[in-house]
């Protein structure tokens, strides 16, 4: 069976159960991710000639399997595994195995150590089978970790990790996918952590590139050599120490100078200047010509600091608090000093929330050495509303991450969210950069209409405000609207209940779902056959990549649609279902491999559930194959509702205190038979019984349907367990990619088309109730109101002034 990313993951995040409750998510991240080091470079290079990770002769994670069990299984497994491991391949700072105060002593470490090496001996773990070759599995398993480890540290602990939807930005504004690329191009991060960031780049690259990494932390640092071994990276050279106090990477004495530069520091780093001469930051100068950042805020000196490792046509990109675009006094001269030679490309605004270790909303600022002294505008995004809420963090979408790449890389103005602003302005502003000065991605205001509310009608302002499904159906607004007495207002010429209908009914709105419905079948006719063209070893990360920018593509230019909202509809699903399909499809190639569901019990014990196919749900077998069995398990399944039904309606009608049931103290069968007997041989309840026998009745229908059911489910899945060997390869492209893939595609997209027309029907709904009651018939129905009171109160002898 093949693996699927979704049980990948689920496995990894279960040996993260054996050491929880010893230690700090910051720490059991380290055994964990270093178990998974062993168990991948084992199954992939063990005993392999020329590999770029050697696994000395006793060190491999079979070794480790052997010493499951042992009473001195941690100090085993440091001296005969790990030790060897990293002598060998130059790594440090790993775990101690044998730490008792985190692990436990005794039969508890035993236990725990014996158990988590079990979890990575499942089939689904072997990794020397399943892998799709060139699609990165293991890696992306590595970033789901950490990024759960992130979550789990908590606020001091989280900041190993840049999360991935951010390091893709970066990746893709940076310029390096469109460079050509070769060993020699150089690609470094001075506060790598986990080195997720710098490995994004690098991916993003068409060509090879070198990697350089440095990070603070020791134990850090080893999870990022991992990391890029795990990535196929292995020369990847990572340094440990600190950046700001001591550069590892130098070049005749100063600062190595590299052609891409990205980082996500410390924010607000308070301790940044120990172990550095300032103010003259000898021998390096990366605070000449532009000042020294504050003592008790070390933002711009990692700034600065990628700006002085740039090479002269080089391109960095570094993610700083939003404080860094306005703060005053030493910042300010350091940002004006920046500007004004022209280093600074663009900005762009993340929403708050998205960073582990803190919640402040922070900016991306693109810095490029490239025609610098040229540059006479800043290209600024304000992408701080685009995300989802993801437990108690905020998350970029897929969509979110294409538009602000999109929009940076085309320098393409959308208003509300991205501008070209002159250096010119930015001078008159003082150099102030805070976004919100310069962008205004204020919603509309939905203003209240006084006059409106007075005198009736609707504002033509705000019907004027749906301009862009006016421009779509211009002869509708005439349908819906007509002009009022006075010349700012109309009036709703149809029913406001009759608004919907009336849109869906018109022929502009039919014409426009039907070229909806055109562009659609476009993409699905190419997109079908070039699913269904997918052999065994294709890359799954290839496969969402075409299929998603031709749908991007298809959706372009199209009038009140959000390209990007299309696209994200494919992306969660390829998420949900899709990209596992895909990977089944690249091992195993186009089968429909059945097996058995196994459940353990309370004793242990595995007990059979029945069977199923990951690639092929039944459903889809029997709506194509099987639609008579179907149809009779729903007229079962009707005349079964239709008996319960009854059942409910006999109980309720005779529950009441005069009830037939109202002594019961639970109306079931034992009872009512009981019932029954009780009334032998009592004259006068011809009617009670003829309701407790229709009751019995009706119970007996129902066990004899639900055995019926049983029996034609049971058949069917006779039926279908011996259809599935059968299917022929074209049966099974058939069923997963038109009757799967494509047709909950398709639904998600019309339903996206629907609310669109639902927006507008909801809108001049709203509308309309907001001002069909002006200030003059109010007061006429309160004079109606009062006369009539009046009118009572005097013929019961009150007198009413």
């Amino acid at each position: 069976m093949a693996i699927k990313k979704s049980e990948l993951y689920s496995s990894l995040w279960a040996s993260c159960d054996e050491l929880r409750g010893g230690m700090d998510a910051s720490q059991y991240k380290d055994y964990v991710l270093v178990m998974l080091f062993i168990k991948y470079i084992s199954d992939k290079w063990a005993g392999q000639p020329y590999a770029p990770i050697t696994i000395p002769e006793g060190a491999s994670f079979k070794d480790m399997v052997a010493l499951k069990g042992t009473i001195d299984i941690g100090d085993q497994i440091n001296k005969k595994i790990i030790a060897p491991i990293a002598d060998t391949n130059r790594l440090s700072d790993m775990p101690d195995f044998n730490d008792v105060n985190k692990l436990g002593s005794g039969k508890e470490m035993v236990d725990r150590l014996t158990n988590l090496i079990a979890i990575f001996e499942r089939k689904e773990l072997d990794f020397s089978k399943n892998r799709a070759d060139g699609d990165d599995i293991l890696g992306d398993a590595y970033e789901y970790l950490m990024r759960h480890f992130a979550t789990e540290s908590g606020k001091s602990k989280g900041q190993f990790y840049t999360p991935a939807e951010v390091s893709r930005i970066m990746a893709k504004i940076i310029g390096i996918s469109h460079a050509n690329t070769t060993s020699d191009t150089t690609v470094n991060d001075p506060t790598c952590g986990s080195g997720s960031l710098l490995l994004r780049v690098g991916s993003e690259a068409k060509g090879s590139v070198t990697l350089y990494g440095q990070e603070k932390e020791a134990t850090t640092a080893g999870l990022a050599r991992m990391n890029m071994i795990l990535h196929n990276n292995p020369t990847a050279e990572i340094k440990q120490g600190n950046t700001l106090a001591k550069p590892l990477f130098e070049e005749n004495g100063n600062l190595k100078t590299f052609d891409y530069v990205v980082a996500n520091p410390p924010f607000s780093d308070k301790r940044w200047g120990n172990g550095l001469n300032l103010p003259e930051d000898y021998p390096y100068n990366r605070f000449a010509d532009y000042g020294v950042p504050p003592a008790k805020n070390g933002d711009y000196s990692y700034l600065l600091h990628i700006v002085r490792s740039l090479k002269r046509h080089g391109k960095g990109a570094v993610i700083l608090p939003h404080g860094v675009l306005f703060r005053g006094n030493a910042e300010a001269e350091i940002r004006k000093n920046l500007i004004k030679k022209g280093y600074i490309k663009g900005i762009i605004g993340l929403p708050a929330n998205l960073f582990y270790g803190t919640g402040i909303p922070a900016a991306i600022i693109v810095i490029d050495k490239e025609n610098a002294e040229n540059r006479k505008g800043i290209f600024m995004i304000d992408a701080g509303k685009g995300f989802i809420k993801d437990g108690n963090k905020n998350r970029l979408r897929e969509q979110d991450i294409h538009k602000i790449a999109d929009v940076f890389n085309n320098q393409k103005e959308v208003a509300g969210y991205s501008r070209m602003v002159s250096v010119t302005e930015i001078e008159k502003n003082e150099y102030n950069l805070n976004i919100p000065r310069y962008i205004d991605s204020q919603e509309t205001e939905d203003i209240q209409d006084i006059e409106a509310h007075l005198s009736g009608g609707i504002p033509n302002h705000d019907i004027d405000a749906l301009k862009d499904y006016w421009n779509v159906y211009p002869n509708l607004k005439h349908t819906l609207f007509e002009n009022s007495e006075r010349p700012k207002y109309s009036n709703l010429k149809v029913d406001k209940d009759h608004i919907k209908q009336s849109i869906f009914e018109h022929p502009e709105f039919i014409a426009f779902t039907r070229q909806m419905g055109v562009s659609f079948d476009s993409w699905k006719t190419n997109t079908v056959e070039y699913l269904k063209s997918l052999t065994e070893g294709n890359n799954p990360k290839e496969v969402i990549y075409d299929i998603s920018e031709s749908l991007l593509e298809q959706y372009s230019d199209k009038p009140l649609i959000d390209k990007y909202t299309i696209y994200q509809h494919l992306m969660n699903y390829w998420d949900e279902t899709m990209q596992d399909d895909c990977y089944i499809v690249a091992l195993d190639g186009w089968k429909a491999e059945t097996y058995r569901i196994l459940v353990e019990n309370k004793q242990k014990k595995l007990v059979d559930k029945g069977w199923t196919c990951d690639l092929i749900p039944k459903e889809l077998v029997i709506n194509r194959y099987f639609q008579a069995e179907k149809q009779e398990l729903e007229n079962l399944e009707a005349e079964k509702e239709s008996v319960i039904a009854e059942l409910t309606e006999l109980e309720e009608e005779h529950s009441g205190e005069e009830g037939f049931f109202a002594e019961m103290e639970k109306v079931n069968q034992g009872n009512v038979r009981a019932r029954i007997k009780e009334l032998k041989g009592v004259l006068d309840i011809e009617e009670e019984l003829a309701v407790l026998n229709k009751y019995l009745d009706l119970l007996a229908s129902q066990s004899d349907l639900n055995k019926k059911i049983k029996k034609a489910e049971q058949a069917l899945d006779v039926k279908l367990y011996a259809k599935y060997p059968t299917l022929t390869v074209d049966e099974i492209k058939t069923l997963v990619v038109d009757d799967k893939w494509i047709q909950t595609l398709e639904t998600a997209i019309e339903n996206e088309i629907d609310q669109i027309s639902q927006h507008l029907s909801n809108r001049i709904k709203e509308l309309a109730e907001r001002y069909e009651s002006p200030l003059s018939s109010i007061d006429s129905e309160v004079s109606k109101l009062e006369s009539k009171v009046s009118a009572h109160l005097e013929k019961m002898g009150f007198a009413w002034n």
